[in-house]
């Protein structure tokens, strides 16, 4: 990824939140040499190690076939995004210089992925993945809610994953390299073109001290 200074990120909790606020990755990984990308919603979790990404795919998706444990692989987390009109920028007034532009955020992962093909593991993890996403609803789903006989089925067609990271880096690219009547202005037209306050707040953003 392409990561110019000023828009580099790499404080963990800044980095978390859109993890978390945006979970639904592509996973990158490589089958015989060709990449291929699978869109998975991944959990963030403290581990013995550090951190780890969890998660589960069909047991008929012939990754767990082609990626062997150990293997690394990316996981790519995209959160608000838009694109830029010159005219949000009040200096392309005063001279023109100014082109359209694409803001976004995105967090890539990379670590070493490790299959978990019991069934204790695969119940562990889709508890984890279902409790964190239920969690506020006024009556919350549980995996205990299933009927056991069909549960156990459900957890036989799935393989689970664990990823332990290795490295994470964030790309916010928010206009930080416009002046800041420039950010100001740009604030004002995302707000025009309908994007909500933590979107603008995300995608208009001063530059790191």
């Amino acid at each position: 990824m392409y990561l110019p200074a000023h828009f580099k990120v790499d404080d963990p909790t800044l980095l978390a939140e859109v993890m978390q606020a945006a979970p639904l990755a592509m996973l990158v990984t490589l089958a015989d040499g060709v990449p291929t990308a699978d869109h998975l919603p991944l959990t963030l979790t403290p581990a013995s190690t550090g951190w780890q990404l969890q998660g589960h795919i069909a047991r008929a998706n012939p990754m767990h076939r082609h990626v062997a444990n150990g293997t690394e692989v990316l996981a790519v987390f995209r959160s608000a995004d838009s694109y830029v009109t010159p005219n949000h920028y009040p200096s392309k007034k005063e001279h023109g210089k100014a082109v359209p532009t694409w803001n976004y955020q995105v967090v890539h992962v990379r670590g070493r992925l490790t299959w978990h093909t019991d069934a204790d593991a695969a119940r562990a993890i889709v508890t984890t993945l279902t409790q964190e996403h239920e969690a506020g609803r006024a009556h919350p789903w549980a995996v205990s809610d299933a009927p056991v006989d069909y549960l156990e089925t459900m957890l036989k067609a799935i393989v689970a994953f664990s990823i332990d990271i290795t490295s994470m880096v964030g790309k916010f690219k928010a206009s930080q390299n416009r002046v800041a009547t420039d950010r100001e202005g740009l604030r004002r037209g995302l707000a025009e073109d309908g994007l909500t306050e933590s979107e603008i707040a995300a995608l208009a953003r001063e530059p790191q001290p």
